[in-house]
């Protein structure tokens, strides 16, 4: 196995991981407005993402660094050729969180 195919593997591993932790995240937020009634509920459905919140993205950051570091030629076409939705995605997390917050 090649040292490419293990940084492959890497970060594979990396992305599946923040997208199925994640997948938690947006699940609560798109449950909030069905089950909570008032605002005691909606704090205690909030509060279970407390203990994952920061967490889920650190694998974020983790997978974009290690993209970066092992494929940079991947990391420039991403960028370069999806720029604006990827930013259009960065906003969305931003305020995504605020409105957690």
């Amino acid at each position: 196995m090649s040292f490419q195919s293990v940084w492959f593997i890497l970060i594979v591993v990396l992305w599946v991981g923040y997208f199925v932790l994640e997948g938690f995240d947006f699940g609560v937020g798109m449950l909030l407005p069905f089950v909570s009634r008032n605002e005691a509920d909606r704090r205690a459905v909030l509060t279970t993402l407390g203990p994952v919140w920061d967490g889920n993205e650190v694998w974020l950051l983790v997978a974009g660094g290690a993209t970066f570091a092992a494929f940079p030629e991947w990391y420039a076409t991403l960028f370069s050729g999806f720029y604006l939705p990827l930013f259009l995605i960065l906003v969305a997390l931003i305020v995504r969180g605020v409105a957690f917050e």
